[in-house]
């Protein structure tokens, strides 16, 4: 009997009310019954990384993050982009993901959720920091939706059912790409 695939959702930012967390939210909310989403809320209490404490016992949130992910069938992420770059504190998530190997091979896509223009450098950077964690870019997963702050609603969640379609189609494809054993009781 299979497991129904997991998404873990990964924001990049730490505002309260981002369109990237937007985004994930509405992921969630659009999910199929089969698809169960889990929106990662730890990036705030990860420990600025030292290679020194990656080792065993890892910190308690770093743990937990890499819990989550080997947890996960497959990640969908959403940044910001600063700097020309990621956010300072969505790059030290990734790094406490190099040492492990939670993501390697794990299906992984982001949505850009920037204007017109703008948020190259964070996809730049997210597949560069990606391919040393080994793990595998959905490319047709990965899209941009620009976010109209005026469809978000109360609940956080995009209303535009155009962007509500697209995020339907990212899960779908991220779940497609699920390799079957991951899916299914031991």
């Amino acid at each position: 009997m299979s497991k129904p695939p997991v998404v873990l959702l990964l924001s990049g930012s730490l505002r309260t009310g981002s369109s990237n967390e937007s985004v994930l939210r509405t992921a969630h909310a659009v999910a199929t019954p089969r698809t169960r989403t889990v929106l990662y809320d730890g990036l705030a209490a990860l420990p600025h990384f030292n290679p020194d404490d990656d080792t065993h016992p890892l910190p308690a949130p770093v743990a937990e993050l890499r819990a989550a992910i080997g947890e996960a069938t497959a990640v969908l992420i959403c940044t910001p982009e600063y700097a020309g770059t990621l956010p300072g504190s969505f790059k030290n998530l990734l790094d406490w993901t190099v040492g492990g190997t939670e993501i390697c091979d794990k299906p992984v896509a982001w949505v850009n959720a920037a204007g017109p223009g703008r948020g190259q450098g964070a996809e730049a950077t997210l597949r560069t920091v990606l391919g040393y964690t080994g793990a595998d870019i959905v490319e047709s997963a990965c899209v941009r939706i620009p976010v109209d702050r005026n469809t978000v609603g109360r609940d956080g969640t995009i209303a535009d059912e155009r962007v509500r379609e697209q995020l339907r189609a990212v899960l779908a494809l991220l779940e497609a790409k699920a390799p079957e054993d991951r899916m299914q009781n031991s």
